[in-house]
């Protein structure tokens, strides 16, 4: 990770400083080719506003000889009336002929060894002729390759008209070498090329230096995570930042998430325990009475028999139910008449009860959205748990409150202690009461009554009833 951070923000850095480079060296080189033009103008300007100039007298005009500094004078047919002498005896600079009337060029390369370009695009047009005596106020700029010598060299060049005290109308043609410009630019850049290197090389170390810092409580926890994985002990923690930074988020995240699976694995071994000491006591019942019978058959006692496998086959069930429940099934999504459920579920029951239930229902529909067999199971254990306990009446009642449905099992037996209302859900929980096997159970029916009402967005709570007893009432979401 760190090599990729460090490569990628080294490719960012060179992709900005590359495009930064290029920028400055645009506008490094139009600055200076506008120097350049601005001294051509000027040039051009103190040629034309000469006295000899405006007099008409060219021969006799002073003009720069210096190779950077070119001079030429034109009239408007094109004839040269004066040069600088690295211009003298060429063709006029005809590139800078007026727009209005234009002289033709030379075709292919004028023997001066100069050819037009057309790079800058900064052209002003002339103005109307000048009045005699006066030089314009409109110049035009061009960059032109001249030859010099046995060499090419770019200038700027500007051109001024000027209009003698006669009435002849002349144009001074003055170029700036940009030579110098050209090594300054030049320079830049090597600069630029050379430095470039050595910058993306300190980016990439300060990359992998600091996000290695940034990094190394990320190191840590992951080995942590790796020693609390090869020893299996759930109760470490990984180290947790000071800082309040995006890590340190993460590493109590993570220390969140071992404590959750921490206490979901004790919870498991819990389970495994109970369900075997569960599962121990009928096993070990039908082992006796089967060696017995095998001795003794007329010792067979065929319905204890039957009573330890029904209640063995009832808490291989409700292992069952829980091990799909701990593993996140949901209920199916059907309509279920909660109301219609309960009345059925009682008059399937009347046989075997002990004490008939009241049923209190609503005549019309109360429906929930659910699985039909998990909420009748939910029903059948309240109810197994109110015929243990109850006295000489069960009610039932069925209802909805707002936006909910609500179902209330109440038995007249002595309820259940305020201290003892959230254990009682736990699973093989048996208060005092009912530690007999054969009346308590095994101690998974309330559990596992919560256990479905939350997989269907509902709850489960348990209060004293109005006669005295215990009242367990579900509220679930009603159908729309």
């Amino acid at each position: 990770m760190r090599a990729r951070a460090a490569l990628a923000a080294t490719a960012v850095v060179s992709i900005a400083l590359v495009a930064a480079g290029i920028l400055v060296v645009a506008v490094l080189r139009h600055n200076l080719t506008e120097r350049a033009g601005l001294e051509a103008e000027v040039t051009a300007r103190t040629v034309a506003g000469a006295q000899a100039a405006l007099n008409g007298d060219f021969g006799t005009l002073d003009l720069p000889d210096d190779e950077n500094d070119l001079v030429q004078v034109a009239d408007a047919t094109g004839k040269v009336l004066a040069a600088g002498d690295e211009l003298r005896g060429r063709p006029v600079l005809s590139d800078y002929a007026p727009a209005s009337a234009p002289t033709p060029a030379p075709a292919g390369t004028a023997s001066g060894g100069r050819h037009q370009d057309d790079d800058d695009n900064d052209d002003h047009g002339h103005d109307s002729t000048p009045a005699r005596g006066k030089v314009g106020t409109e110049v035009e700029r061009r960059t032109l390759t001249v030859r010099v010598g046995d060499e090419s060299h770019a200038y700027r060049f500007a051109a001024v008209r000027g209009t003698t005290y006669d009435g002849r109308t002349y144009t001074v043609y003055a170029g700036a070498s940009l030579a110098d410009e050209q090594a300054t630019s030049d320079q830049v850049v090597r600069a630029m090329l050379t430095g470039l290197p050595c910058l993306l090389v300190v980016v990439a170390a300060v990359t992998w230096l600091v996000t290695r810092r940034a990094l190394r409580p990320v190191e840590g926890i992951r080995a942590k995570m790796a020693e609390i994985t090869g020893s299996g002990d759930l109760a470490r923690r990984v180290p947790e930042p000071d800082a309040r930074d995006e890590i340190a988020r993460l590493a109590r995240t993570t220390n969140q998430t071992l404590a959750a699976l921490e206490q979901s694995v004790e919870r498991q071994h819990r389970f495994v325990a109970d369900a075997s000491h569960e599962l121990r006591s009928p096993i070990a019942s039908l082992r006796t009475q089967l060696e017995v019978a095998e001795q003794h058959p007329e010792l067979l006692d065929v319905p204890d028999l039957l009573q330890d496998v029904v209640r063995l086959q009832h808490l291989a069930a409700d292992l069952l139910l829980l091990a799909r429940l701990d593993a996140g099934e949901r209920p199916a999504d059907t309509l279920v008449d909660l109301a219609a459920l309960v009345r059925e579920e009682v008059a399937r029951r009347a046989r075997t009860d002990r004490i008939t239930p009241a049923v209190t229902a609503a005549d019309t529909a109360l429906e929930v959205k659910g699985s039909r067999n998990q909420l009748s199971r939910v029903l059948g254990n309240l109810l197994d748990n109110a015929q243990r306990h109850a006295s000489t009446g069960i009610t039932v009642t069925v209802d909805a409150v707002g936006d909910a449905v609500v179902l209330t099992v109440a038995d007249d037996g002595d309820g259940v202690a305020p201290a003892d209302r959230t254990r009682v859900f736990e699973r093989f929980v048996r208060l005092d009461e009912g530690r007999s096997r054969d009346e308590g159970g095994a101690g998974l029916g309330l559990a596992i009554a919560r256990d479905v009402v939350r997989r269907h967005d509902g709850t489960l709570s348990l209060t004293d009833s109005p006669a005295g007893g215990a009242a367990f009432r579900i509220s679930l979401p009603r159908a729309h």
